[in-house]
């Protein structure tokens, strides 16, 4: 009796498995994909946003660049003028040479870690406008399922072009 229960269950078990795919289809899941990676890309907010970063932080990268330009050149009269020099005024010229470097060095990295700060805002602001994309699309479109950055995914479940022009269109 106890060997019957366990095939009959066994039965049942590998019936519903094959019955599964029947199931599934009968459904008709509907699925979407999203690639973040092109949205930030490749969508108007992250040119936009990209532009307005390039003009926030245009005057600030050229100014360090016309830094960097003076240190060298002053670099390049030390080591010219060195040898003709007396030792108390080498020695003060490198220092202020070192002190100058440090400068740059040090506005350099603020300058990077408000780039990246900044940055990364207008990353966040497009993600999150993203989401209220997707959602939208979801909730209109009546999908069932939607995912963002999956390994592999065929081009008639990719929507990233759909999501990008509806972010466009919401202005």
């Amino acid at each position: 009796m106890m060997m019957k229960t366990i095939a009959l269950k066994r039965f049942l078990g590998a019936a519903a498995l094959a019955a599964l795919p029947l199931l599934v289809q009968a459904q008709e899941l509907k699925i979407g994909y999203v690639n973040s990676e092109r949205v930030l890309r490749e969508s108007t907010a992250a040119r936009s946003a990209s532009t307005k970063i390039e003009t926030e932080f245009g005057k600030r990268e050229k100014d360090l660049n016309d830094l960097a330009n003076r240190l060298k050149a002053a670099s390049d009269r030390f080591e010219k003028d060195a040898p003709t020099l007396s030792e108390a005024e080498r020695n003060r010229r490198q220092r202020e040479l070192g002190e100058q470097d440090r400068d740059l060095q040090r506005k350099r990295r603020e300058f990077q870690e408000d780039l990246n700060q900044r940055r990364n805002e207008e990353i966040a602001a497009i993600q999150e406008r993203t989401g209220r994309v997707i959602r939208q699309i979801m909730d209109s479109e009546k999908f069932d399922l939607i995912l963002i950055d999956v390994g592999f995914a065929g081009p008639r479940v990719d929507i990233t072009k759909k999501v990008m022009d509806a972010m466009n269109n919401a202005k």
